[in-house]
């Protein structure tokens, strides 16, 4: 069973800025990559950016880079992301999914609405 738990979205102008936080209830976490992921309306999944286990490496996909930046607690069991300069294409369902592929099983998301 998923226990990863996304919170921290809400309503925000386009060019402000949100942090995304993700805790998993899994001792384990600091022995997986993490992944953020994201739905927009009548989209698939999109991959936003995966972290290593030890959060020194982070890899975004094009339309983030730049903007976003992924890190870790593991002593906390928790991933970020903090999101900066939102563009209104940026609103989207966010998802953290655990495990050597960002598309596995996601947890509860968080929504990000970006709108003036």
């Amino acid at each position: 069973e998923v226990q990863l738990v996304a919170s921290g979205g809400g309503l925000v102008q386009p060019g402000g800025s949100l942090r995304l936080s993700c805790a998993d209830s899994d001792f384990k976490f600091s022995i997986y990559y993490m992944h953020w992921v994201r739905q927009r309306p009548g989209k698939a999944i999109e991959w936003v950016s995966t972290i290593n286990t030890d959060g020194t490496r982070a890899e975004y996909a094009s339309s983030v880079r730049g903007r976003f930046t992924a890190s870790r607690d593991n002593a906390k069991n928790t991933l970020y992301l903090q999101l900066n300069n939102l563009k209104t294409e940026d609103t989207a369902m966010y998802y953290c999914v655990k495990g050597p592929s960002a598309y596995g099983p996601r947890g509860q998301g968080t929504q990000v609405t970006v709108s003036s």
